[in-house]
């Protein structure tokens, strides 16, 4: 499964990051942060547009693209947030990527990548920092799902608490996620289908800011989503492979 093989290479660069944060402590007061969880709760779909080279489900997107340009396509077409992809080898990101996209525009910036321990939280826990970070429940159990969404709030930084299904969905609710996104990509197949954010948004108590990921390529969708009650959706590749990311936003959400 891609998931196993990503997160086997992630484990393999923790010895050299966890040496180099060894004497790392949470700052006394975090920097200044965007509001991610803020952005999204506004009336209507919000849309999280999401910056990334390549993935390995499908392997080139837009191999050159720079994220300066893109973020400031994205804000100026009417998107609440940002997602980056930071990881090197499947995604062709990089933390230097987030930073450059945040300077770029004011949206709150996600950072997409697989955290596992705290030293990857430390890594980019300075100011230019992103506003949140993904944690994803079907790798992290619900005490390392909980201590780490702690820590990036220590650090000034919110959680997307990421699930596949209800065992997932769990784990983020044990763990106190307040925004949690619900992914529909199949993790065994990687077959993509919004019918999983439709069965699992009525297990998410209200109050919860609620993110579908994955497969969202129409308006019809959006509507869909919409009327379920899902507050925001994370749309990366339709948006990558638009001639006008602009239009392509504006279609999704009807403007």
């Amino acid at each position: 499964m891609i998931l196993d093989d990503i997160v086997a290479h992630k484990r393999m660069e923790l010895p050299a990051l966890q040496r180099e944060f060894e004497t790392w402590q949470p700052p006394a007061r975090p920097p200044a942060r965007r509001d991610f969880a803020g952005a999204l709760r506004r009336p209507g779909m919000s849309l999280i547009a999401e910056f990334k080279r390549r993935s390995p489900s499908r392997g080139d997107i837009r191999a050159g693209a720079d994220p300066t340009l893109v973020a400031r396509a994205y804000q100026a077409a009417g998107a609440a947030a940002m997602s980056v992809l930071t990881d090197a080898r499947f995604f062709g990101g990089s933390l230097e990527d987030l930073r450059a996209a945040r300077r770029a525009c004011a949206l709150p910036v996600l950072r997409k990548d697989f955290i596992l321990h705290p030293a990857q939280i430390a890594q980019s826990s300075g100011e230019e920092g992103p506003d949140c970070l993904l944690l994803i429940a079907a790798v992290l159990e619900t005490e390392e799902l909980r201590s780490l969404r702690r820590l990036a709030a220590a650090c000034g930084q919110a959680a997307l608490v990421e699930v596949h299904d209800e065992e997932d969905l769990e784990k983020a609710l044990a763990s106190g996620a307040e925004v949690i996104g619900v992914n529909n990509r199949d993790l065994q197949t990687f077959e993509v289908d919004i019918e999983t954010t439709l069965r699992l948004r009525p297990r998410i108590p209200e109050g919860k800011v609620v993110v579908s990921e994955s497969g969202v390529h129409g308006r019809e969708q959006v509507q869909r989503l919409e009327e379920a009650g899902v507050d925001a959706i994370l749309v990366g590749e339709a948006l990558m492979t638009a001639e006008e990311a602009e239009r392509k936003i504006e279609e999704l959400l009807g403007r």
